[in-house]
């Protein structure tokens, strides 16, 4: 029975998307990528160690809990939590998932959050950078400006339109 419950925790925590005050934080890189595509909207990688990192909970209190930053957050990017904690276990996957994006970014200390656009090409992920942030003192109004500085960088995709679809099924036949 205990090997149950700890499986099906393992199993919730890869798939494990948490709600705080309105906010919907992923922690599966691929379901965030698919999103930051589908709402063409950048991701925000939120590096942290949620139950032992001091500034970082500095940060959620003081910014990332407040109604401002929601409002914002909701409007411009997907959130995406990538934790490093000290007394909860993480699934083997979500773990390396985030070592290997704490490399890729250089993640030096929390807390960290890179901007970035994902660029999928030929099934491989890269990461345009558009800037960095981390605890800054003077609550979430300086915060938001200095985040929107690193996202007027975003580019969105070009939406394919009706038109350049019916040009791709003309020359498929």
């Amino acid at each position: 029975m205990k090997k149950l419950v700890i499986l099906f925790l393992l199993v919730a925590t890869t798939t494990f998307v948490q709600a705080q005050d309105g906010l919907k934080w992923e922690n599966n890189m691929k379901t965030a990528i698919e999103r930051s595509q589908n709402e063409q909207k950048p991701l925000f990688l939120f590096f942290t160690g949620s139950d032992w990192c001091g500034w970082c909970m500095k940060l959620q209190n003081e910014v990332f809990k407040t109604p401002e930053f929601v409002k914002w957050a909701n409007e411009k990017v997907v959130l995406v939590e990538l934790d490093f904690p000290r007394r909860t276990q993480l699934a083997a996957e979500i773990q390396k998932q985030n070592m290997e994006l704490q490399q890729l970014f250089q993640v030096r200390g929390y807390p960290t959050v890179w901007f970035a656009k994902p660029v999928v090409k030929d099934g491989n992920t890269t990461y345009e950078q558009l800037g960095s942030s981390g605890y800054m003192p003077g609550g979430p109004t300086t915060w938001i400006e200095n985040a929107n500085a690193s996202l007027a960088k975003f580019v969105p995709d070009p939406k394919p339109t009706k038109s350049s679809k019916k040009i791709k099924k003309k020359v498929k036949k």
